[in-house]
């Protein structure tokens, strides 16, 4: 009985083993029957009719997005030989460009810059036009150094983003530009501060003011121009130049009423009794709506990494967000040697303005008054401060007018050579101008208006270039005849 019990069993469930496999078998070929695909002919496939240009640009833009930046440039560059009538050409030229651009590094961004400028000269009038503009400038935005560093680049990309905003003002893009233009004339003005602060501290007052008054007459927006007019005030303040030290404290009461200088310059205004100016309203809305500015802010995570950084990040951070900048380009002709002392033609430059004051007698200082926040005018306040006398020629009060040589009893106005009474010389310097004789007598009727000495300068000139012509034929002469000795005489 035990034995025939599993093989009776076992003879009972076979067949319907047998069914249920059967069973499994159908459903399954049926299933494969029902999920089979369709066989397609690719003669009429509806891919074949999609251009092969459109191809090559949709698969060289995936591998840009992706980051395979040479495979991309490869499909580009035979999709711009193969089909030079595509409409694509465009697209794959400034693609090939921001492929550079993305990838980063010195070489990559130079290819990137050169070929956001093909595109420019050769497809002006597309609207891509000012996007490549905004990227070449961005290119050498990217690449700037700190301000104590080569300005090259810093330089490049402040004449890229003014081109931008003279020629697309009204662009999508303008913002940006005009924000990023901000923070690179933050970072030059910056590293010209630094130098006139140098030559401030070491005591060169002259190459102090030349630096200075560039840096307060183009950047009006520089976080430091308060200092920067400060500086000024007081060198002119040393060389015993009240009335252009006045016009420089009066600007930071004018167009900084905001700043911690503003108590100090009025104290120095009342002690040289000359009137303290009202704030500039325009002046005022700029520094309150400057102050209340939202700042990028790096969150305690970032910070280490942030501090790996080469670039002029902290410049940046304090760079003006409010008001136009500078978008004219720089054309500072502006002489260290004319700022302190009057060369040899009595002039004195003491600021911007359009030209130079040639003065005689009495000279008075030319300032650049440049509103911040307000459009950038070069705009010029002869004179001292609102309004108050130059100081005389001999410190005890200013002339009524220019003395007549013409009138008995009377002296003439320095003649061409002599130094200027007002023309600030700073303390160890000496004028590079002739002086004329004090004794000389007064020149009367048309010869008061000839200069003196002229003949006698000229005469001195041709004498020095005879001079030098001399000692030039004989230098020749001496050379041919070492030469000669030379040839007999090899050794």
């Amino acid at each position: 009985m035990q034995r025939t019990l599993p093989y009776a069993t076992a003879k009972l469930f076979t067949p319907i083993l047998l069914t249920g496999i059967l069973l499994l078998g159908a459903s399954g070929s049926s299933a494969q029957i029902l999920h089979k695909k369709k066989k397609i002919n690719k003669s009429t496939s509806v891919d074949n009719n999609v251009q092969p240009d459109k191809v090559l640009y949709d698969r060289a833009a995936d591998d840009v997005k992706r980051g395979r930046h040479e495979v991309g440039r490869l499909n580009l560059q035979t999709l711009i030989n193969t089909y030079p009538d595509s409409e694509y050409l465009a697209k794959a030229k400034l693609l090939i460009a921001d492929s550079y651009y993305k990838e980063g590094g010195t070489a990559n961004m130079t290819q990137a810059i050169s070929g956001y400028k093909d595109f420019i000269v050769f497809f002006p009038f597309l609207p891509e036009a000012s996007y490549a503009q905004l990227q070449v400038a961005m290119g050498h935005f990217r690449q700037m150094e700190k301000p104590d560093r080569d300005r090259t680049e810093a330089k490049e990309a402040e004449a890229e983003f003014q081109t931008f905003l003279q020629k697309y003002p009204k662009d999508p893009l303008a913002d940006k530009a005009m924000q990023h233009l901000r923070e690179v004339q933050e970072v030059i003005a910056e590293g010209d501060f630094r130098v006139a602060y140098y030559y401030y501290v070491k005591g060169d007052k002259r190459a102090a003011a030349a630096r200075l008054i560039g840096v307060t007459r183009r950047y009006p927006l520089f976080s430091k121009s308060d200092q920067a007019y400060w500086m000024l005030g007081e060198i002119f303040d040393t060389v015993e130049k009240k009335e252009i030290a006045a016009n420089y404290y009066s600007q930071i009461v004018k167009n900084y009423p905001l700043s911690e200088r503003v108590p100090d310059a009025k104290s120095k205004l009342v002690a040289m009794k000359v009137p303290v100016p009202q704030p500039d309203p325009k002046a005022q809305a700029w520094m309150v709506a400057e102050q209340n500015a939202p700042r990028p802010r790096t969150s305690l995570a970032k910070r280490p990494m942030s501090l790996l950084k080469t670039g002029p990040t902290k410049e940046m951070a304090v760079a003006a967000r409010v008001g136009p900048p500078n978008l004219e380009p720089e054309a500072d002709t502006t002489s260290a040697t004319e700022v302190l002392s009057g060369g040899n033609s009595s002039r004195i430059v003491v600021g911007g303005g359009s030209g130079t004051a040639r003065t005689s007698g009495n000279s008075t200082g030319i300032v650049a008054t440049v509103t911040p926040g307000a459009a950038a005018t070069e705009g010029t306040t002869e004179g001292t401060a609102e309004g108050a006398a130059p100081a005389a020629t001999d410190g005890s009060a200013p002339p009524a007018a220019a003395p007549d040589a013409t009138q008995p009893g009377t002296t003439a106005a320095p003649a061409a050579g002599e130094s200027s009474s007002a023309t600030p010389v700073p303390a160890g310097g000496s004028s590079s101008a002739a002086a004329a004789t004090p004794d000389a007598a007064a020149p009367t009727g048309d010869a008061a208006a000839a200069p003196v000495g002229v003949a006698d300068a000229a005469k001195n000139d041709a004498k020095q270039d005879d001079a030098a012509k001399k000692d030039d034929k004989q230098k020749e002469s001496t050379s041919k005849k070492k030469k000669g000795v030379r040839k007999l005489v090899p050794w």
